[in-house]
């Protein structure tokens, strides 16, 4: 069986989850990866034949989405050409991860698609939505990508075929600790408002990870790293807790780990609004924005907030297996 793993490059969830996929699936059949856009800070560690533009999010630097920027770079007549020219007939099976250019070429030349991805799992009618629905975020998440079936991530397991969170392999071999700093990650927001409102809780040592500066620097009791894998996996290997934005990756290696845990979802991201309501269905604590006027609450939070820790056992060969071996899949059918 021959298949194509695309691989949506907007962020580094979705990277961090194809690392430890891949190896799994390359144990079942032959795979050709695909990675779309290129907002990711990580790099996978095996050859990608197909590398396109797609459509990405571009963060902006006051707490959201850049939805101006986002419309200028993206650019529809190239990505109906990419959508034209890939030649996804040469496989038997698509599996994708929120990846659009792959999804509509195998739609419109019949080559069966699956969804393995975290955005699948948040249209379910199982799983915790906000109370107030964004049109056009739910029309994004139902046709952004299109599959003929869907395997999800969310942060528990909703319903059927909702799977728990992919950990990567460096933090589920290693031995938590907690050294008393807190790591941060909000890449939507810039080093002057972190340190604005973060500088504020100032018996609090800060590890802040951002993608807006290149070298390190220290304001006070809080530090700035550029973004750097292994020393965010470190530092969140070791820190009392983590605040970041309402993604799907790094709240679920915090809960994994057991650090307390507080979010904030960025503007103008419906799917960011879909996890914080799962995460506080969870009682994880959710902030509305990070503005001087919540610096109390976090303050609250890092005096009397809990940890707790959420076993999330590898389920990936279960997955590949139930994706690529059941008889009535289309990809058995397709390869058969």
């Amino acid at each position: 069986m021959k298949v194509l793993y695309a691989i949506q490059g907007t962020g580094n969830g979705h990277v961090s989850r194809a690392r430890e996929i891949a190896p799994v699936l390359e144990n079942y059949c032959e795979v050709d990866y695909l990675l779309s856009g290129s907002q990711a800070d990580l790099e996978l560690p095996f050859p990608v034949r197909y590398k396109t533009r797609g459509m990405s999010l571009y963060f902006g630097k006051k707490g959201g989405v850049d939805l101006m920027r986002t419309y200028t770079r993206n650019r529809l007549p190239e990505l109906l050409r990419q959508i034209r020219e890939l030649p996804v007939e040469k496989y038997d099976l698509v599996i994708n991860d929120f990846e659009p250019v792959s999804a509509w070429a195998a739609r419109k030349r019949g080559v069966p698609c699956v969804s393995l991805s975290h955005q699948c799992a948040l249209i379910q009618p199982e799983c915790p939505m906000p109370e107030r629905i964004d049109p056009l975020g739910m029309m994004i998440l139902q046709h952004y990508a299109p599959a003929a079936e869907t395997h999800g991530f969310h942060f528990s397991s909703f319903g059927e075929n909702i799977y728990t969170p992919v950990i990567r392999r460096d933090l589920r071999d290693a031995s938590p600790a907690n050294y008393g700093h807190y790591t941060v990650y909000l890449p939507a927001y810039d080093e002057h408002r972190l340190v604005e409102v973060l500088g504020r809780i100032a018996h609090v040592k800060w590890e802040v990870f951002s993608r807006h500066i290149r070298r390190t620097t220290r304001t006070g009791n809080v530090t700035i790293f550029p973004v750097h894998d292994k020393r965010f996996a470190q530092s969140m290997l070791t820190c009392a807790g983590v605040l970041c934005g309402a993604g799907f990756e790094t709240p679920s290696e915090a809960l994994y780990l057991g650090k307390k845990l507080m979010v904030i979802p960025m503007k103008n991201q419906f799917e960011q609004q879909c996890n914080a309501e799962a995460l506080r269905f969870l009682g994880v604590p959710v902030l509305k924005s990070l503005k001087k006027k919540h610096a109390m609450k976090i303050f609250r939070w890092v005096e009397e907030g809990v940890a707790e820790r959420y076993d999330y056992p590898d389920q990936t060969p279960e997955i590949i297996e139930k994706i690529l071996l059941k008889k009535n899949s289309p990809a058995y059918v397709r390869a058969s």
